[in-house]
């Protein structure tokens, strides 16, 4: 998708375009999650895994850490897509995370 990196307009262009679900890689943490599609939090960094366990999904930090295997990792996001597309909640929806926005040109804070 050709659309802004910020995340609130960038999941709401995903829902926009037609996404049922969501995985949403982040390195620092963002808590967005969307009104829309439901968004699944993964992350490689442990840092922000320990930071932020109350919003992440999905932790692959493990790879980094020599504990797991690529393909093990890509097995458990694998899993978490199938059980939210199941019906499990993700956190951002658990937590009321959800927002709205659109694409908005020129400066803003």
């Amino acid at each position: 998708m050709d659309g802004p990196g910020r995340t609130p307009e960038a999941l709401t262009g995903l829902s926009g375009a037609g996404a049922q679900i969501i995985l949403f890689p982040t390195g620092g943490g963002s808590p967005a999650g969307s009104l829309i599609s439901p968004v699944i939090k993964v992350t490689g960094n442990p840092r922000t895994a320990q930071r932020l366990k109350d919003h992440i999904d999905v932790d692959v930090s493990s790879i980094i850490e020599g504990e797991a295997t690529l393909e093990e990792a890509g097995e458990s996001v694998f899993q978490e897509l199938l059980n939210v597309a199941s019906g499990k909640t993700t956190k951002s929806e658990t937590l009321g995370y959800g927002m709205i926005s659109i694409w908005n040109i020129g400066p803003h804070m």
